[in-house]
Formats: structure tokens, C-alpha cells, sequence
């Protein structure tokens, strides 16, 4: 049986260490994960407000959620879930549809 294959999580993070270069690095280190893509979408003065995807197979989520922890960073949603034997994207529909 095939497991979680994406997460896309809405994160807030302090400011201070590991940067999210180290984040992304002790995340891809999680079992399951393949890849991981950490985007920036608010600075404020002492947070950052972070969508952090992660893809892989059979995706370890209390892995994740435990890296996350020990950095300081909360999961404010999640926004996406993928699992089974393939991503299903969803369709993009044509104006007017």
C-alpha cells in the first residue's frame, strides 16, 4: 500500500537558526522524502511565514511535523495531501468551464 506521497504545509518559523537551508536539509533527511521546497511568503520582524512542500513515497508526516518541532516552527494548516500509488494533480479548469 502506497503512503503519503505530498504535504504542503502553511509554517511559521522564528526568525532565528537553522536557516532554511539547514531546514530543508534535516527535512529531505526524513524517511520517505525525496525533495523538498521551502518558499518565503511573509517576513516579519522576529517570524517567517513559510509553504514548505515535501514529495517522496510512503512519507513519514510525524517525522516531518517532529524536524519541524525541534526548529521552533509551528504548522499553522495543511494545505495539500497526495497519497497513493500516484500524484493526482488537480485539473486546472478553462475559463467560462
Amino acid at each position: 500500500m502506497a503512503g503519503l506521497r505530498r504535504l504542503v504545509l502553511d509554517v511559521l518559523k522564528p526568525l532565528r537558526d537553522p536557516s532554511l537551508t539547514e531546514m530543508a536539509l534535516l527535512l529531505a533527511k526524513v524517511r520517505g522524502v525525496k525533495g523538498v521546497n521551502i518558499t518565503v511568503n511573509e517576513v516579519d520582524v522576529e517570524t517567517l511565514s513559510l509553504t514548505i512542500v515535501v514529495e517522496g513515497d510512503d512519507i513519514d508526516f510525524e517525522g516531518v511535523k517532529k524536524v519541524l518541532e525541534e526548529v521552533g516552527a509551528a504548522i499553522h494548516s495543511i494545505d495539500q495531501v497526495v497519497a497513493g500509488e500516484k500524484i493526482v494533480e488537480v485539473p486546472e479548469l478553462r475559463r467560462g468551464e
